[in-house]
């Protein structure tokens, strides 16, 4: 019988490969989340090493290489898209990503698509994610949640360890998330914080929430958040930072609407009327800019900053703001 494993040197024109290069090359039937599935596992490892798919090859290291993929097994990950996904979904979700290694991935949220699934709601982030487990080689699992018609930083998990290390660095709020929104009017002081327990309130727009009253402490969420003025259009709109401390549902929109600037285009909390400019589109200028925490496994920080969607920057341009001064 022959060994099981086996062990392969790095030759001198591979040193500085990535091994998930080195494996397209010498093993092209292994799928990239196959290969994922294999390291975590520790079947596959270099001079005995548990490593991840983007490690750099040494000169005089070995790749541990088991049976299984030196002869992939028949049911091995499809490389095919699974049935009821479309190309077209799966370049959407390709074009969405603005970070991604062996354990995260970080999306660019566009506008008007629900991160999950509701009454009604047949295609999500969720749903479509959920159709590329051959793509991600686990099931992606949503991290934290956008309303459906913001926009930006949205963090996924691709395999459960990490959706387990990521919430839990999201409980202990080391996360620090950063969005941009256009209000009507400027708040005053141009900075400060909104402290205002919320409560759900159903209503015939649909869920919303509003401060709790007194008597509903048991049923109230406590929110705080955090507003810089970034800069204004005269008395009538402002350019601001937003950093919540907690996460609660609708909380910067709410919150905003509570000290009397709603964000412009917000149809649940005034912000779509009395708009700042006559051309200006009548859709949520909210934006998750920045979204900064701890990797769930290395000793490094992720640190990812989503562009402005279209409809903001044409409000941007209509209103002379300048967003490329934040550009990087």
């Amino acid at each position: 019988m022959s060994d099981p494993v086996e062990s392969i040197p790095v030759t001198p024109d591979e040193v500085g490969l990535r091994l998930d290069r080195w494996f397209k090359i010498h093993f092209p039937d292994v799928t990239y989340g196959y290969l994922q599935k294999l390291l975590r596992s520790g079947q596959v490892r270099v001079d005995s090493r548990r490593v991840l798919a983007n490690a750099r090859l040494e000169a005089g290291e070995r790749v541990r290489v088991p049976k299984a993929v030196r002869q992939p097994p028949r049911a091995k990950p499809s490389v095919k898209p699974p049935p009821g996904l479309s190309k077209a979904d799966r370049d959407l979700i390709e074009g969405m990503i603005l970070f991604e290694d062996d354990h995260v991935v970080l999306l660019n949220k566009p506008f008007g698509l629900a991160v999950q699934g509701g009454t009604g709601t047949k295609r999500h982030i969720d749903g479509l994610l959920a159709g590329m487990v051959d793509r991600f080689g686990d099931r992606p699992r949503l991290v934290h949640r956008l309303d459906r018609d913001t926009t930006g930083v949205l963090l996924i998990a691709k395999h459960r360890d990490a959706a387990a290390k990521l919430g839990r660095i999201f409980q202990t709020r080391s996360a620090a998330k950063t969005y941009w929104a256009l209000v009507n009017g400027v708040p005053k002081p141009v900075q400060g914080k909104v402290e205002a327990a919320l409560v759900k309130a159903s209503g015939p727009d649909g869920d919303k929430v509003r401060k709790a009253r007194p008597g509903e402490q048991d049923v109230a969420m406590h929110a705080t958040t955090h507003y810089s003025v970034i800069d204004r259009v005269g008395q009538k709109a402002a350019w601001v930072s937003l950093k919540p401390v907690t996460g609660r549902q609708h909380q910067l929109r709410a919150h905003m609407a509570l000290i009397g600037h709603p964000i412009v285009g917000d149809n649940k909390y005034d912000g779509d009327k009395n708009l700042p400019a006559e051309n200006i589109e009548n859709k949520l200028h909210l934006h998750a800019r920045r979204l900064v925490l701890p990797h769930p496994f290395e000793k490094t920080k992720i640190d990812v900053t989503a562009p402005l969607p279209d409809h903001m920057l044409r409000s941007w341009e209509l209103l002379g703001l300048d967003v490329r001064q934040f550009e990087r």
